[in-house]
């Protein structure tokens, strides 16, 4: 009877020790198992980042364009209108320059032309514009993996701001050694066009008291590449042509023609981070 009692004690007391060491597996099993879970699921978020479709509600950017007649410098915010299309505003600040623009040095009041402000001549205005408008783009191909190129067509309008900034020149004068003139039609003895009687360009902040306002519209139209690894960021170059209609003739130049339509190619690069809405 007695080893009877001592053949169940020991296996009550194996059989407890066998139920602790399976729990304490179970646990530890468990705990691996929900972190391996938390460690696949970061990874499944970070290729969606990485290589998954785009489609970020919103997004921010600022970039630089260089055109065939100028330069400007723009900021854009997009909307998620669907799978396939953002809308987005953008505001633009540019210069239009006429082919015809080449810098030369003047003669020099103090007689070293060196230290003289070179000139263009025969410019008459700078003209500048601010620009605002709103515009859509289509997703053409998105991107498969990481090292892929979403491909968007951009379609895009606004209104203009137009802004001629009459352009001074230092010339010399009979009424003294020198003076600061803006080319005048009625007055061809101011010397403006008299390369001989030229020191040089007057300073960037003359003329910003006699700024002519123009209202225009402009048009846009072109192929956005966007490279970028992460879908949250932008990445993007942009190619394609834009058109600009203005109230009136804008004139550049004194010896070529004023034009009130401008059409011109341009190349962009722009970069930024794209979210959701909370």
């Amino acid at each position: 009877m007695k080893k009877l009692y001592i053949i169940l004690f020991l296996a009550t007391i194996s059989g407890g020790l066998y139920a602790q060491t399976t729990g304490r597996e179970s646990t530890s099993s468990s705990k691996k198992s929900e972190k391996e879970q938390r460690k696949l699921k970061r990874i499944s978020i970070f290729r969606e980042q990485e290589e998954g479709e785009n489609l970020f509600q919103r997004d921010f950017s600022a970039g630089a364009r260089l055109n065939t007649d100028g330069w400007s410098g723009f900021v854009e915010m997009g909307y998620r209108k669907s799978r396939k299309v953002v809308n987005y505003f953008q505001f633009e600040f540019a210069e239009k320059k006429d082919p015809k623009e080449t810098k030369r040095q003047g003669n020099g009041g103090s007689g070293f032309s060196f230290t003289e402000r070179p000139f263009i001549y025969g410019k008459v205005n700078n003209f500048y514009q601010a620009k605002l408008g709103i515009g859509q783009r289509y997703l053409i191909g998105g991107k498969a993996n990481k090292n892929g190129v979403e491909v968007d067509a951009i379609y895009y309008g606004g209104i203009t701001f137009g802004l001629l900034k009459p352009y001074y020149l230092r010339v010399k004068s009979q009424e003294g050694p020198e003076k600061e003139v803006k080319y005048d039609v009625n007055d061809p003895n101011n010397n403006f066009l008299k390369e001989d009687k030229i020191i040089g360009a007057a300073g960037f902040g003359k003329g910003w008291g006699d700024l002519d306002f123009v209202p225009g519209l402009h048009a846009r139209a072109g192929l956005r590449f966007d490279w970028a690894h992460f879908n949250e960021i932008v990445s993007a170059l942009e190619v394609g042509v834009n058109a600009e209609m203005y109230s009136k003739k804008i004139q550049i130049m004194a010896e070529q023609k004023d034009k009130q339509l401008f059409f011109n190619a341009y190349v962009s690069l722009q970069f930024g981070k794209r979210w959701n809405r909370r």
